[in-house]
Parts: structure tokens; sequence; C-alpha cells
């Protein structure tokens, strides 16, 4: 019975290391979010970049608009660091050019 508690209660902390902040209004038309993640080894952001991108394209789409980014922060993760994008944008006209 200890161990199921040991185990449930790492598996608890693991998660709570993962996360979004979803969009954060920063000013007029600015945007920020960010996303972590509690990675074992030696790994790129590169998931967290692709997660910050697809939040902030669904939150500019909603509003008619395209995302024009404003700051990219990306931290791989390591020994005692998490892997992290964070994401500062603003949502600007659907560019109409032909294809």
């Amino acid at each position: 019975m200890k161990r199921k508690g040991w185990v449930l209660l790492a598996v608890t902390m693991l998660l709570a290391a993962c996360g979004s902040t979803g969009i954060v209004k920063l000013e007029e038309n600015r945007y920020m979010v960010s996303e972590k993640n509690a990675k074992i080894g030696f790994v790129t952001a590169s998931e967290e970049k692709a997660s910050v991108y697809r939040q902030a394209n669904e939150y500019c789409a909603q509003q008619g608009k395209e995302v024009k980014t404003l700051n990219l922060d990306m931290r791989n993760s390591g020994f005692g660091k998490q892997a992290s994008a964070t994401l500062e944008f603003k949502c600007v006209a659907a560019n109409k050019e032909p294809a």
C-alpha cells in the first residue's frame, strides 16, 4: 500500500511540472504563451515550441487574424532544467497574397 502512495506522489509531481500558461494578454494586442515539460535527459524544446505556436495560431484564427512573432525564447532540458518555450506575439490581419 505504501508503494502505491509513492508512485502516485511521483506521477502527481511529474504532471505538476508540465503545463502551459495559456494565452496571457500583456498589453494592447500583445500576448504571451509559455509551455514547459519535465523531460528526462538533454533534449530540445521543439515540442514546446510547436505547442505555443498551435495555441497562438488558434487564438488569432478565432479573430480572423494570424500570428506575428515578437519574441521566441526556447530552453532545452538538461540537468535540473525543464524544456520550455515562451512566445510573445501579436494578432495581425491575415495576409491575402495569391499563392
